[in-house]
């Protein structure tokens, strides 16, 4: 054991004990209000309700507890067993040191880690899932999904590693800006494609259908601008009955998506303000930014890349020969979770921003809100969210406001009687 090692595993045993700290605090804090409904909320979810998030919660937090040692063990057995480098000799003896040899490596070993997380993930969802009366999928149906994932992997990620590896032999030192610029565009590439060809090999889509809901949404896509023809209804119910509802898609292919499970549960007028939220990060301009940010961050992980890719410690230090490319980037990918857990809480500070103009958008366009209020509760009861969790646990984990908080802040909107906004596009 050297000492690069010796701070590798002590950088992931500091996020585990710092998750494991995390999960107990949260657990004692939703131990401490479990015995009766929160006073914020006494009049709109009753006791039995309460009572079953609360176990809910609890059960979520012990797998989550499980599963984080589970994955720190692996993680650390990894690194310092010898065995990836062994793999990696084995590879090079059997198919060379090609490009494509290598990427099929990286591929081989990513196939690893999923399959050691298949256990606690079918666990999740047929037993944790089973028992609070969420899991509607069938087991073919998860298997089916899990190949599905697995070809889509083979036919779309093989593909970028092995452009990244030939970059690396083509571009010299400035390979990793080039590498940066392959990978951006094929995000946008997915951001244009997933809607149309990649999520229909997993969900059926439907346009909403004639009616007064429709003619709801319709007209609050005319009021703002917003090409809502795009609204689709996607079968949420044949995998869980958690709802929800997203905007996805640029251009000719936006569109918002709303789950089936959501239209069964929500009013009209909730309905149009679950919608109108969605437009409000549309013309917020939040994805664009949120991928601006993205975009940002992965050109900065790049260019530290490329900077460790040139010191032999780094290779050595994990039992690799010096000069190995596809080795930093193994190396790179599975410790970088350890450094950017600690940023995580300053990511989800931002992505709560958004939730909160985008719900102030919702209320001043549809002119109240009672409607964007009533659909958060409603939303929060069904899915048995945690009405209670620890504020660090939230800073951490929590990308959207608890539900306290935005009722709070749609209060003071309330109290300051918006007006609609002007509808001209944007």
């Amino acid at each position: 054991m050297n000492t690069i090692l010796l701070t590798a595993a002590a950088l992931i045993l500091a996020r585990w004990i710092a998750e494991l700290w995390l999960d107990r605090l949260n657990r004692r804090h939703v131990f401490a209000h479990a015995d009766r409904v929160p006073p914020a909320f006494e009049h709109t979810i009753d006791q039995p309700t309460y009572d079953k998030s609360v176990r809910y919660t609890l059960a979520k937090n012990s797998l989550s507890q499980v599963e984080g040692g589970y994955n720190t063990a692996i993680l650390l057995l990894a690194l310092t067993s010898g065995v990836l480098p062994l793999a990696l000799r084995e590879t090079t003896a059997a198919f060379g040191h090609s490009a494509w040899a290598m990427a099929g490596f990286l591929f081989a070993v990513g196939l690893g880690f999923s399959i050691l997380g298949l256990p606690l993930a079918w666990h999740e969802q047929f037993r944790l899932e089973e028992r609070f009366g969420f899991n509607t999928t069938t087991q073919k149906l998860w298997w089916g999904d899990r190949v599905k994932g697995l070809l889509l992997a083979m036919l779309l990620g093989y593909p970028l590693v092995l452009l990244v590896l030939k970059i690396v032999d083509w571009a010299g030192p400035w390979w990793w800006l080039w590498a940066w610029g392959s990978l951006l565009f094929f995000q946008l590439l997915m951001v244009v494609l997933a809607p149309v060809i990649i999520m229909p090999l997993f969900n059926k889509f439907t346009p909403l259908p004639e009616g007064s809901l429709r003619e709801r949404l319709l007209a609050l896509g005319r009021k703002t601008a917003f090409p809502a023809r795009n609204i689709q209804v996607m079968d949420g119910s044949k995998r869980s009955r958690h709802s929800n509802a997203f905007f996805t898609g640029f251009g000719g292919f936006r569109k918002i998506v709303l789950f089936d499970t959501l239209i069964a549960q929500l009013s009209e007028p909730e309905l149009e303000a679950v919608l109108a939220h969605e437009i409000g990060h549309y013309k917020r301009h939040h994805i664009l930014k949120m991928l601006s940010w993205s975009a940002i961050a992965s050109l900065a992980g790049f260019y530290a890349l490329s900077l460790l890719m040139q010191q032999p410690w780094f290779y050595r230090a994990f039992g690799f020969e010096p000069a190995q490319p596809v080795a930093a980037l193994l190396l790179f990918a599975l410790l970088s979770g350890a450094v950017t857990f600690w940023v995580s809480p300053l990511a989800n500070l931002w992505s709560r921003r958004y939730e909160y103009e985008a719900d102030t958008y919702a209320a001043r366009i549809t002119g109240e809100v009672d409607s964007l209020t009533g659909a958060l509760r409603k939303l929060n009861e069904k899915n048995l969210s945690n009405l209670t969790p620890h504020p660090l646990f939230s800073a951490f984990y929590y990308s959207h406001p608890t539900l306290l908080e935005r009722e709070t802040a749609l209060a003071k909107l309330r109290l300051t009687s918006p007006e609609p906004e002007p509808t001209a596009a944007t």
